[in-house]
């Protein structure tokens, strides 16, 4: 970890169990116990504990994963480290709206107790509060002041999650809870389970829904994880945190709830009848009925206290996420930037404008529950695959924390997500609509704004990372034919850059060129200079430890053969070494061969001797039609990999180009550049009608030119006139790249 990282890792196992506990603890149960108990009955208290086991499973694979990516997004960043870009985007703007939802199912909570605080406060002075304060205008205007507040907050210094605030509400439910259990003590046991009965009031259709309802109200834990990046000793600190402020709700939870059911009630009350008649007050008037007004007026303040400190926790988490997306370019990148403050202002702001915004367009707290919950119930079910994936391909470097009786928590904890998702889905329509109209949102944005620049970065950063290779399944085969012992060495280096030993593989093959009639046992000539070349390009590799595969084929004829072992072997790239190229040489079989290969082509022209690591001014020709960027996201990431470099990238326009034609050159040259290195690049627009000559001109000045071709459909010539010019007006080492075709 660098001194960068470690100086913004602030929180602590304080400072992060505060982030679970400003999220799950409170705001969920008052927004959310009334409907509960309206769906089920007695039988929330059931419903309450069932969804603790699962999100006690959920956070078991959550730590596990967190404690190995350690960094902020939460189950974003889990995502884009084993599946794809794509799936990970999909992840990402689930999880991102998920927080969204939360917030306002908080904001909109506060506006309502809120609200009530206040006609309470007017009342009490001898006058009667207007209408809309409690309707839609006075909760929604508070909802939206809220979110203003801790959206200008947050702007201004990243918070743990309000420690004050959590200490307060967790007092007030203690005194509740104490209370409750002291006037418990007062009944008989057979009023008591009289007032637990029928415990299933809407039988088990009814348990189902009022857990749909209410799991959103144990979300809270995750959001560690999307702060990941904020927190100090993370290995340690990010499991205990979440286990902690999950038990903390627990603990608090199920007796609420239990005291609310009996002793909440009076005698000839059912809490079934009372939670479907006034769901929203139901805690403040179970709590008024064994604490009297000052058992009411506690509740009103853990209310607004809870909804307060879980909506700045999850507006938090929204924007951490809305972040490290916009790095990985599948949001726009100007949300991944911090302030000066070390706050990423943009993102939190555009958080905070869609949350004011479905807040009016959805001012019903249900109906957020309910979307919240389907979405968080979706993403938690992805968390556990995720987390099987990760235990098994890491093979290397194991998660630090492993939850226990694996794969049962996974498989168990991802099964009992899905099925609920899957009813509450059916069940609340609505939070299906909700899901699945963001979803189609999201993937059109991805596909129309962010996928090609999306795909570029990742393709860098998977490059970086040998091991993003392996959590997520590839190992990518590079195919080297050699024919010349003495390029072998150069070659077997490029080989181990574009495939890390650790995950990649390198194929050596050496054909075999037979003469007509060959008999071996008479001609051993070209099986001996076979033999040599395969020992030549093995021992130039193994003081690495990257000790290639091997294979030696007999052909009339080499290219078709390194086709066929390419199409054999279903090899990712094939990299080829060429002692000369330029228009005299003799390109045209390599052209008719390669041209019909559906794979990766880099060709090397260097002279004998050459090394990779002699190679530290890299200049990189952009001719502005595109095709080839993944390809060379993934060699220049590999290459900085082996070492620091200085890279140039170089569009050359036409002398009579615009200003408005080199403005937008410019961009897009910058753009590409910073998608494909990781460091600072440098770019620079030239304006020539000779665009060989100036190509020529700067790269005499470097010591590798890394050119993309375009190989548009298999007919295509792969070299084309400018290639071959520049090839034989400079003998500065050169990589060729085309894409598959």
């Amino acid at each position: 970890m660098t001194k960068e990282e470690h100086a913004g890792r602030h929180l602590g196992l304080l400072g992060a169990t505060g982030v679970g506990v400003g999220a799950i603890v409170g705001g969920g149960i008052l927004a959310l116990a009334g409907a509960a108990f309206a769906a089920t009955g007695p039988s929330a208290v059931l419903a309450f504990a069932l969804n603790g086991v699962i999100a006690l499973l959920t956070a078991l694979s959550f730590a596990e994963i967190a404690s190995k990516f350690p960094q902020s997004g939460g189950t974003y960043t889990f995502a884009k480290k084993v599946l794809t870009i794509e799936a990970a985007f999909t992840v990402g703007w689930v999880v991102w709206f998920a927080s969204i939802v939360a917030s306002v199912l908080y904001a909109l909570g506060f506006g309502q107790f809120a609200a009530v605080v206040v006609a309470d406060v007017w009342r009490s002075f001898g006058g009667e509060p207007p209408a809309w304060l409690t309707g839609f205008w006075g909760v929604t205007g508070l909802a939206v002041a809220a979110t203003i507040f801790y959206t200008l907050m947050l702007c201004w210094k990243s918070s743990g999650g309000g420690q004050l605030a959590n200490l307060g509400k967790v007092l007030v439910f203690a005194v509740l809870i104490a209370g409750g259990l002291w006037a418990m003590c007062g009944r008989s046991a057979p009023s008591l389970g009289r007032a637990l009965t029928p415990f299933f009031a809407e039988g088990a259709a009814g348990l189902f829904q009022a857990m749909g309802f209410t799991f959103i109200a144990l979300q809270g834990f995750d959001l560690i994880a999307a702060v990941g990046g904020e927190v100090r000793h993370p290995e340690r600190t990010i499991p205990r945190a979440m286990l902690g402020s999950l038990g903390i709700a627990l603990l608090i939870y199920i007796p609420l709830l239990l005291v609310i059911a009996t002793v909440g009630m009076a005698p000839e009350q059912s809490v079934t009848e009372v939670s479907r008649a006034a769901p929203d007050t139901l805690v403040a008037a179970a709590a008024e009925q064994y604490l009297g007004s000052f058992g009411y007026w506690l509740v009103l303040v853990a209310a607004v206290l809870s909804m307060l400190s879980a909506l700045q926790a999850n507006l938090l988490a929204a924007s951490r996420v809305a972040m490290t997306m916009a790095g990985d370019r599948t949001l726009p990148r100007a949300l991944s930037k911090l302030s000066s403050r070390k706050t990423p202002q943009t993102a939190i702001l555009l958080t905070s404008l869609i949350v004011m915004a479905v807040v009016i367009v959805l001012p019903d707290v249900s109906a957020a529950g309910a979307a919240a919950s389907l979405i968080f119930l979706i993403t938690f079910a992805l968390a556990h695959w995720i987390a099987v994936l990760v235990r098994q391909r890491s093979v290397s470097r194991p998660p630090p924390f492993r939850s226990p009786l694996f794969p049962l928590v996974p498989v168990l904890g991802g099964a009992a997500c899905v099925a609920l998702a899957i009813y509450q889905g059916v069940a609340v329509r609505s939070a299906g609509v909700i899901t699945v109209v963001w979803l189609a949102a999201g993937g059109l944005l991805f596909l129309a704004l962010f996928a090609r620049r999306a795909r570029i970065a990742d393709a860098s950063s998977a490059a970086l990372d040998p091991e993003v290779m392996q959590l997520r399944g590839r190992s990518p085969l590079v195919l080297v034919p050699v024919a010349n012992p003495a390029t072998a060495e150069g070659l077997m280096e490029v080989a181990a850059a574009m495939a890390p030993p650790e995950v990649g593989r390198v194929l050596v093959l050496s054909v075999v060129v037979a003469p007509p009639n060959w008999r071996p046992e008479e001609n051993p000539r070209p099986l001996d200079d076979a033999q040599a070349v395969l020992r030549e390009a093995i021992t130039s590799t193994a003081a690495s430890g990257n000790i290639p595969e091997s294979l030696t084929t007999v052909a009339p004829d080499p290219w078709p053969e390194i086709a066929r072992v390419a199409e054999a072997y279903r090899c990712e790239s094939v990299l080829l070494g060429l002692s000369r190229l330029n228009e005299d040489s003799d390109a045209t079989p390599l052209d008719q061969v390669m041209s019909r290969v559906d794979c990766d082509l880099v060709v090397l022209r260097a002279a004998k001797g050459w090394r990779i690591d002699q190679a530290r001014r890299i200049l990189v020709p952009v001719g502005g039609r595109g095709g080839h960027e993944l390809l060379l996201a993934r060699l220049l990431a590999s290459l900085w990999r082996r070492g620091t470099r200085d890279v140039t990238f170089l569009r050359i326009l036409p002398a009579s180009a615009s200003a408005a034609d080199q403005r937008a050159a410019r961009q897009a040259l910058r753009r590409l550049a910073v998608d494909v290195w990781p460091e600072q690049p440098q770019f620079e627009i030239v304006l020539s009608d000779a665009p060989g000559e100036e190509v020529a001109r700067c790269a005499a000045e470097c010591d590798l030119v890394v050119l993309g071709v375009q190989r548009v459909h298999r007919r295509q010539k792969v070299f084309g006139k400018f290639t071959l010019q520049l090839a034989a007006t400079t003998s500065t080492p050169l990589l060729l790249l085309s894409r598959r075709g």
